[in-house]
């Protein structure tokens, strides 16, 4: 006889009023605990983006009145601008360099972290001070320093000989453009490198021990064994870099405000440089960068096959 019959040859009746089905919260599943981070991406990115899109298509006069619906005139307009392709060839030069250079440098700080050395522990709170301090603060201290009239760095190169007389470095978008690549890089490099820092320190110390045992040398283990194994890690350290950098606004402001005219500017800010002339135009020029920077990262995860386990 089942056990799910009484010795009356009753069986017990069942919990519950509807056969045991879920009532009240249970019947909501998951959407109770993610209700408030779905309300929070609304309110915070998805009503953003709707404005904006909005905004690119209406008249707003510089004092922020709408005077009627634009259309496509915007984009056209900011489609003629004579600065536009200098300034997406700028872009993608410095997001490519700023997060090559990034990584490289960070993949190395990361390996020496991970040793063991006097002083590990003094340098690893070292590095945390660039994250520590505002980005517009670090740009604004690097602005000082290369200043032509009292700038640190001309009065030492000048006592010393190196140059006949200061030098304007930001003021040249060639030497502009290196030393604020060198900013970007300088307040990129502690997430960076700690994210990989991170990543060396899951890997198991057997497997190094199993590959020596094998007769592998270092960097054939570094290459088999570290790197497959660091992927994840330095998969998100790009993609973070590749989007924070892209919309990099402070070091640029705070060093040269895009300037000369729009020489040292990147499409982030060449749009808030239209601002001051036409809100509608910025608008555009904000829709036009969101898809870059979605296109930019999504091209990358194809190419990087992100979801694609190492053979």
């Amino acid at each position: 006889m089942s056990s799910n019959v009484t010795s009356g040859g009753r069986r017990p009746p069942r919990s519950g009023r509807s056969g045991g089905r879920r009532s009240g919260l249970g019947r909501l599943g998951p959407l109770p605990w993610i209700g408030p981070a779905v309300l929070l991406i609304v309110v915070v990115v998805l009503w953003p983006v709707y404005e904006m899109v909005r905004t690119s298509f209406l008249k707003i006069s510089v004092s922020g009145f709408v005077r009627g619906w634009a259309g496509l005139d915007k984009y056209r307009q900011l489609f003629d601008e004579p600065d536009l392709g200098s300034v997406v060839t700028a872009t993608v030069v410095w997001t490519v360099g700023v997060v090559a250079l990034t990584m490289v440098i960070s993949l190395g700080l990361a390996q020496l972290f991970d040793q063991r050395f006097p002083g590990r522990r003094l340098t690893r709170w070292a590095l945390i001070a660039p994250w520590a301090a505002s980005v517009l603060m670090t740009a604004i201290g690097f602005k000082w320093m290369l200043d032509r009239t009292a700038g640190v760095l001309n009065t030492v190169m000048t006592d010393l000989g190196v140059v006949d007389s200061p030098k304007d470095w930001l003021g040249d978008p060639s030497t502009a453009w290196p030393w604020m690549m060198f900013v970007a890089v300088f307040v990129s490099l502690p997430f960076t490198t700690y994210t990989l820092l991170a990543g060396l320190q899951t890997v198991p110390g057997e497997v190094y021990e199993a590959a020596r045992v094998d007769g592998a040398g270092v960097w054939q283990a570094y290459r088999r064994i570290t790197l497959p194994l660091l992927r994840p890690a330095f998969l998100v350290g790009v993609v973070i870099n590749l989007i924070n950098v892209f919309n990099s606004f402070p070091v640029i402001w705070g060093m040269t405000r895009g300037g000369p005219d729009s020489d040292t500017a990147t499409t982030t800010v060449f749009m808030y440089q239209l601002k001051s002339s036409d809100i509608g135009e910025s608008a555009a020029m904000s829709v036009v960068n969101f898809a870059l920077v979605v296109v930019m990262v999504a091209a990358f995860l194809k190419v990087s096959r992100w979801n694609q386990e190492e053979a």
